[in-house]
Order: C-alpha cells, then sequence, then structure tokens
C-alpha cells in the first residue's frame, strides 16, 4: 500500500508541471474542521518522503507542502481543511513570517519521526483476558484519532536496548516507584490489581530484581540514557513525578510493607537525591502508603478552584529566538480548559531553575505543561490525564475523539508528536 501511495505521488507530481503550488493547513480556529487529523496529515506527508513546513504563528501554526491530487484527496478523505496557494503567495507568506518585527518563523519539518508508546503488551492480561490497567491514554488515543503509527514497548524492550529505534518516546501513566499506582486502599481487592501486581512482579523475576520498584528504576535509568543520547521524551499524568521521584530514590527503600512486603526506609526523605531528577527538586514524600498521592509534587490535594472555572496559560514565546518552546505551544487558543489526573499539575516550588513552564495556572501558583533538556535530547511533562475528559476515573469510557477534534489541549500533545521532525534549531543566546 505504501508503494502503491509513494507512486501515486511520483505520477502526482509529474502531470502537474504547470500547476507549481503549494498546500496550506490552516490551524486558527476559524479556518480549520479538524486540528487533530491535520496533524496526521502532515505526518503522512513526511512519511511519504515529502518535506513541509510548520509555520510557527502563523494562523495558529499551520502546516504547508507541495500541492498534488494524492494529498487533496486524503485531506478530503480524513476531513481536513486545505487552501490551495500559488508559489507566489506561499512566497509572500515567507516573506511575511521572516520578517525581524513579527513574531514567526518558519520550521522545515524533514522526516516523519518513529514513534514508541510505553505501555504494557497486549499478552500483559489477567487470566480471565481483562486488561490489568483498566485506564486509557491520551497519547494512543489521540495518535489513532490522527492516523498517526506507533509501536509500543515495555519493560522487556526497554532494558535490552531497543529504544534507540525509536525517535519520540511516551511514558503510559505509569507508576515508576513500583507502588502499583497507590491503589492500594481503594482498589487492593479487585482481580485487576490484583493480576496487575502479580504480572509485575513476575516480570521483575525475569529479569533478576527481588522488587517491581528496581526493575522500574532500571527503566528510567535506560529511558535517561536514550534522552541524553538526542531522544525525545513525554510524559503525562503519573509518569512525571514518579520518574523523577524514582530517580531520586535510587538505592533508597520508598515503599510501603503494601507493596514490596518490608517497611520502607524510615530515613527514605533524607536520602533522597534530587540532582538525579530531570524536573523537580525538594519534594517531600508522601508517607501515609494508603494516599493516593506520591510526594508534595503534585498540586490535586491544594486546587480550591470550580471545574468551569479550571483553565491554564499557554506561555507566548518568541517564535525566531525560542523555536523550541514555540513548536510546543502552538494552538489555537492561548487558554486551555483544565483537566485533572493522579497528577494534575506541578507545584512551582519544586521545580528545578532550569526548567521551561510552557503553561501555567498561574492563581495556584501551578505548572501544567513544562519541558526541558537533557544531553542531546528533550523531555516535556504535561500533567492530568485527558485533556477532554475533567475527571477521569477508573473503567471509564474512552473519550471518544470525533466529538472533539478541535481540543486545544489535545493539539499540545501532537505538537510533541511532531516536534522531533523539525530540523534542528538551537535556541538563540
Amino acid at each position: 500500500m505504501k508503494k502503491f501511495v509513494v507512486l501515486s505521488l511520483l505520477l502526482a507530481v509529474c502531470i502537474l508541471p504547470a500547476r507549481a503550488a503549494y498546500m496550506l493547513l490552516p490551524m486558527d480556529a476559524e479556518s480549520q474542521t479538524d486540528h487533530l487529523k491535520a496533524y496526521g496529515i502532515t505526518y503522512w506527508v513526511l512519511e511519504n518522503g515529502v518535506e513541509a513546513w510548520w509555520l510557527l504563528n502563523y494562523r495558529g501554526g499551520s502546516f504547508a507542502f507541495r500541492a498534488n491530487p494524492v494529498f487533496e484527496k486524503e485531506c478530503k478523505t480524513r476531513g481536513v481543511s486545505y487552501e490551495i496557494l500559488p508559489d507566489a503567495a506561499f512566497n509572500t507568506i515567507l516573506e511575511e513570517i521572516a520578517n525581524p518585527e513579527v513574531n514567526m518563523d518558519a520550521i522545515k519539518l524533514e522526516k516523519a519521526p518513529k514513534i514508541a508508546v510505553y505501555t504494557p503488551p497486549e499478552g500483559f492480561k489477567s487470566q480471565r483476558g481483562d486488561r490489568i490497567q483498566p485506564w486509557d491514554d491520551a497519547v494512543t488515543l489521540v495518535l489513532t484519532y490522527a492516523e498517526i503509527p506507533y509501536e509500543t514497548v515495555y519493560d522487556d524492550e526497554v532494558l535490552a536496548d531497543k529504544l534507540a529505534q525509536y525517535d519520540w518516546l511516551h511514558l503510559h501513566h505509569e507508576d515508576f516507584t513500583g507502588q502499583f499506582g497507590r491503589f492500594y486502599a481503594s482498589y487492593h481487592n479487585y482481580p485487576w490489581y490484583k493480576e496487575n501486581v502479580r504480572l509485575l512482579t513476575e516480570l521483575a523475576h525475569k529479569h533478576g530484581f527481588e522488587k517491581v520498584s528496581q526493575l522500574k528504576l532500571a527503566v528510567v535509568k535506560k529511558i535517561r540514557e536514550y534522552v541524553i543520547g538526542g531522544g525525545f521524551m513525554f510524559a503525562m499524568c503519573s509518569a512525571t513525578d514518579t520518574y523523577d521521584i524514582a530517580l531520586a530514590a535510587d538505592g533508597v527503600d520508598i515503599c510501603a510493607e503494601y507493596y514490596d512486603g518490608d517497611p520502607m526506609d524510615p530515613h527514605a526523605q533524607e536520602k533522597l537525591n534530587y540532582d538525579n531528577c530531570l524536573a523537580f527538586r525538594d519534594f517531600q514524600l508522601s508517607m501515609n502508603p494508603l494516599e493516593y498521592e506520591f510526594s508534595s509534587i503534585d498540586n490535586s490535594l491544594h486546587r480550591n478552584i470550580p471545574p468551569d472555572q479550571d483553565y491554564f496559560t499557554l506561555f507566548d514565546f518568541s517564535a525566531k529566538w525560542d523555536p523550541v518552546p514555540t513548536m510546543l505551544t502552538q494552538c489555537h487558543t492561548r487558554t486551555i480548559k483544565g483537566f485533572m489526573g493522579q497528577t494534575t499539575a506541578f507545584r512551582k516550588q519544586y521545580l528545578k531553575p532550569n526548567v521551561l513552564v510552557l503553561g501555567e495556572t498561574r492563581p495556584l501558583d501551578e505548572a501544567r505543561y513544562i519541558h526541558g533538556e537533557l544531553g542531546k535530547g528533550f523531555w516535556t511533562f504535561y500533567g492530568g490525564h485527558d485533556p477532554e475528559d475533567y475527571r477521569h476515573y477508573v473503567n471509564d469510557p474512552e473519550t471518544d475523539l470525533s466529538l472533539h477534534p478541535n481540543s486545544p489541549g489535545y493539539r499540545l500533545i501532537l505538537n510533541n508528536v511532531l516536534f522531533p521532525a523539525a530540523r534542528k534549531k538551537k535556541r538563540k543566546t
């Protein structure tokens, strides 16, 4: 099928010598019928060997590429709005964007990134065939809806050093501390919880570890190596703070007897090494093992705000001087509807000084969307579980994204997906 598409593209190019033009996918609020699928079209264009432009801050962060009938047909099939621009008109747009007085930039997208999602494999189910983690994942939902292909990896693949095969890695809503999501108080008698404990314990033993916490520590270290080597890592919900907590607790038992069969180290708090962390410092562990919270990083328990007033604001960066954060915050609105998760938001007092805040809820002094560099790579943490489900519970049905094709919150996820395709451009100083 892919060969057929490529041949069709070549044929289309050959029969259109007199109609040199560009296709523009407008990404402003008024013009685009399906913002999420527009990312999928752009990825598909790159996948077929055609370069594209990401026009930062131009009509909501529009995309453009050489026009041909195959691309037009695909946009019509997927319900994505587009405009045909003659070369002269497109060059005029590039000239407008290049004006040093305007906050825009044109970034060339060169190659479709290979995507991996860290999630339990299909065979990781209970003996009855039920999934052992009864919740969905916003990233896999939006990748599927946008028709962007991805592969899944879990601990076997990570520990076998297979991450190097991928350009972009999403961390599933995982508990990297080995405390099984701290679901013990509410769900320890549920079959899915018991199966989760059993299967993860077997997986730990398979790799030579006595405890799940030791297995997950080895995994986060491998992921850190992946980022240092040039990988792009994106995490949401509890995969954000538990990742750093696991690194800080390297060599320290922070798990209560409920989770690993022996008491936690009574001096665990003072033994934490915050230098190991990507984003956070000086946080306090939750010492109550039955509390549905890992540490003081998350602001979920301190948010006194009605749901209809819960919004966060994206920062407005200089496109020409700060292209990376500008790419990550492209949207058709600067105000995003808030949403909860096990880890909802990050209390600013625990952020490291070099962490870049991309989105915040200022009245609550919390960061919702943060970013940083590590070695040759990048990481991004996004608080909350599902941008279109304010308070998603265990066993709740999946969000139907066909009802939210213009979701600003989901656009932020897809910004991260396309980010690795950009021609590398260092931040100016």
